[in-house]
């Protein structure tokens, strides 16, 4: 059987020629987001590894939305502190509302044409895997994994198995 879109799209981001499922691949990154609720700790997770730079600042996009327009000082905190890095980092791609294009971070990364298919995605969030519906690799990481990822701009995957269904 032939490789399946996700093979061909991690086999790429390993600089392999074919990958199987189960195998552990160290994959770079085409994009790394994250959001006002998880990257503050991404951020504190690349400072305390030694990081001073993100990989590549038009590979890293920040978004504030689940607290934007703050609620609370604490939220206004967390949104304070993604801007900063933002500004810090040079990011090419930073969202918050007020700030030009804004949107909840599923949706606006593609209406603003960052993601695009056989992408490698990183995202601070579960729901990171919508992406896979444009014909990226997306998935959903950890706030630790988010910072390597920003500071290497690249991770270790396992290749996921896939399934065939039938519609009748």
């Amino acid at each position: 059987m032939g490789s399946t879109i996700t093979e061909k799209i991690l086999a790429r981001a390993a600089g392999r020629k074919a990958v199987q499922p189960g195998d552990m691949v160290r994959a770079r990154v085409d994009l790394v987001m994250a959001h006002d609720v998880t990257m503050p700790l991404s951020i504190l997770e690349f400072r305390r590894m030694g990081a001073t730079r993100v990989f590549d600042a038009g590979k890293v996009v920040a978004v504030s939305d689940h607290f934007a327009p703050a609620a609370n000082v604490k939220a206004a905190e967390q949104i304070k502190a993604v801007r900063d890095f933002a500004r810090e980092q040079g990011l090419e791609h930073y969202f918050e509302p007020g700030l030009g294009p804004s949107g909840v971070c599923h949706a606006v990364l593609p209406e603003e044409g960052l993601v695009l298919p056989g992408q490698v995605i990183l995202g601070a969030d579960s729901h990171t895997t919508t992406y896979g519906a444009l014909g990226a690799f997306a998935t959903g990481m950890g706030s630790t994994d988010i910072a390597a990822a920003m500071a290497l701009g690249q991770t270790w995957l396992r290749v996921p198995q896939s399934l065939r269904l039938y519609y009748h």
